[in-house]
């Protein structure tokens, strides 16, 4: 399917379509020119989270943690390898619920860690604690 994909840029959050087919072709941003996909997850914050999340067509998995947290700790290597596998069909990304208590309270986060998977700005799944690897490119597959 060559529909074109909106994509939002990880680094200067601006949107750009993108022939579906291309994706795998590792794509760069049309304004600042670097890469779209970094195998990395996107650091989430006030100023480009809503943009993330309602103008992107990839489904967006968003990891809220925290600094202090433990599991959140334990779990970064493996949000981060799910990334470098998933891309460029999901955006991963992460959400320090310190930093931005507004939106884990949007989100009526409890415990963290916890993913949520949203499709075209609607949240369609939602998982509390840290998964193992292979258990978490499983949920996310099936989520998105």
């Amino acid at each position: 399917m060559n529909q074109p994909v909106h994509i939002v840029c990880p680094h200067c959050v601006t949107t750009n379509r993108v022939p579906g087919l291309r994706l795998v072709e590792h794509p760069n941003c049309g304004h600042c020119k670097q890469a779209l996909f970094t195998a990395h997850p996107v650091a989430l914050t006030s100023t480009n989270f809503e943009r993330h999340l309602k103008v992107d067509d990839l489904p967006l998995v968003v990891d809220f943690w925290a600094p202090w947290c433990g599991p959140c700790r334990a779990m970064a290597p493996t949000f981060e390898q799910a990334a470098a596998q998933l891309e460029p069909h999901f955006r991963l990304a992460k959400l320090n619920t310190d930093e931005q208590p507004d939106i884990a309270g949007r989100y009526d986060i409890r415990s963290i860690p916890t993913l949520i998977v949203f499709k075209l700005g609607r949240e369609v799944a939602r998982q509390a604690g840290a998964l193992p690897a292979s258990t978490l490119v499983d949920w996310i597959r099936r989520a998105g």
